[in-house]
């Protein structure tokens, strides 16, 4: 399996060093040169594969020859060592729950699987590789934990000051080890220039081989088409039509979805909602992509004004809107809207949903008001106890620490802050 940059001006790579360069030389995103769909068998029978063996078949010609078969296995053993129940909800609609991992979010799937393949590359390997990775809430916590003590790796960790959770920020600034913090002065948006920019640093990257661990990494990204597999797995029908709806704010996870369906996962229709970082929305009605300054909401992790993992999106459908606008619908909501969907799936189903999901919830509820053939899933994406200053209030009552969070609530914050580039730079040069 070869990767080809979107820019189309970069060489052809394998999985191993498009995962350990993280963005091609010409700027662009790594994306497989080829998808081979899976035989109809397999999804006709995956209730009698286990969810290792799904993993398997999906990601394998991804990783080609680059990682043994036996080894390639056994990572995806360890990473995935925790359940993704579908909780029925109401009639036709569904929550997929993706945070019962080490850090209790969905990007610890892929972070556990990218910390393993780095950590078999790196056996040989006398250098040591920098992760260098923005974070708008959850990413950092999942790198921070996926990569902790792995030989030969130094995880570096951007994020917007006082626009994390107080949770979120204890699972990125309490590990030490191989992982700092950086909290930068500006917005997720900021963060991520500054990664980027990095990148693209030959001051830096001719003494330090940095890599990325956002989705914008092929090795975060392609594993999170495993849960959407998962829960097709677990739907009683699977004849009905299914939407997903994904709250989505650097769109990596819907376009793992997406590369799910390619490979041959039956889906109507995928759901991008998000908050009032509305680019996608936007676009969909108008047809003009215009990148904006982020605005800070309940929804944190969403607040993305210029989504990376779009133009992959993009790739799949050729570039063509039509064909885009017909997988995908997107839809915006704000923090009132939120808190409203919030409290109103507590008080009605009993379910208790953080932010994240509440926008999925939201957005898959406009999407089945006119398409009433459809069985719908939003996906779940962190526990709520993240946002306990968002949930507590709404469901006037207190929510009980999971041990993974109580592990982190005592430990020392440890961070730098900084407010340019030339400041990271700097460190980074050290």
């Amino acid at each position: 399996m070869y990767y080809k940059s979107l820019n189309g001006k970069a060489t052809e790579v394998n999985f191993k060093v498009a995962a350990i360069k993280g963005l091609a030389e010409d700027k662009g995103l790594y994306f497989p040169k080829k998808i081979t769909p899976l035989p109809d068998s397999f999804f006709k029978n995956i209730n009698q594969f286990s969810n290792s063996e799904i993993a398997f078949k999906l990601i394998a010609q991804f990783v080609g020859d680059c990682i043994p078969s036996p080894i390639l296995k056994q990572i995806i053993e360890e990473t995935l060592s925790f359940d993704f129940p579908l909780i029925n909800i109401e009639p036709n609609v569904a929550a997929l729950e993706l945070y019962h991992g080490p850090t209790m979010a969905f990007k610890d799937v892929g972070a556990r699987f990218m910390a393993r393949c780095f950590s078999y590359f790196n056996k040989s390997n006398p250098n040591k590789v920098t992760v260098l990775v923005a974070t708008s809430g959850d990413t950092g916590g999942a790198v921070a934990n996926g990569f902790l003590g792995v030989k030969g790796v130094d995880v570096i960790i951007l994020y917007p000051k006082g626009k994390v959770s107080d949770i979120q920020e204890k699972q990125l600034t309490t590990l030490g080890q191989n992982i700092t913090a950086f909290e930068v002065n500006g917005t997720f948006d900021d963060c991520q220039a500054m990664v980027k920019k990095a990148f693209l640093d030959k001051d830096i990257t001719s003494k330090k081989q940095l890599t990325s661990a956002n989705s914008i990494n092929i090795a975060r990204w392609l594993p999170q088409m495993f849960y959407f597999v998962f829960a097709f797995k677990q739907l009683a029908n699977k004849s009905k039509p299914i939407a997903f709806a994904v709250p989505s704010g650097n769109f990596g996870n819907i376009c793992a979805g997406m590369m799910a369906q390619k490979l041959g996962l039956p889906v109507k229709m995928f759901i991008a909602a998000t908050n009032v970082n509305a680019v996608v929305p936007n676009y969909l009605q108008t047809g003009i992509y215009t990148p904006k300054p982020s605005t800070q909401t309940i929804a944190n992790a969403m607040d993305v004004g210029d989504p990376s993992n779009f133009i992959r999106i993009q790739h799949l459908f050729d570039n063509n809107l039509v064909s885009l606008k017909e997988m995908l619908f997107s839809e915006s909501f704000t923090d009132e809207e939120t808190r409203t969907a919030l409290k109103y799936l507590k008080d009605t189903f009993n379910y208790l949903a953080d932010p994240h999901g509440a926008i999925g919830y939201l957005g898959l509820k406009s999407y089945l008001k006119t398409n009433t053939d459809c069985q719908g899933i939003f996906l779940e994406t962190a526990h709520p106890v993240k946002f306990l200053d968002v949930v507590e209030p709404l469901i006037q009552g207190k929510i009980e620490i999971p041990d993974q969070i109580k592990e982190v609530l005592t430990k020392e914050k440890s961070s730098e802050v900084i407010s340019t580039y030339a400041e990271l730079k700097s460190y980074l040069l050290s």
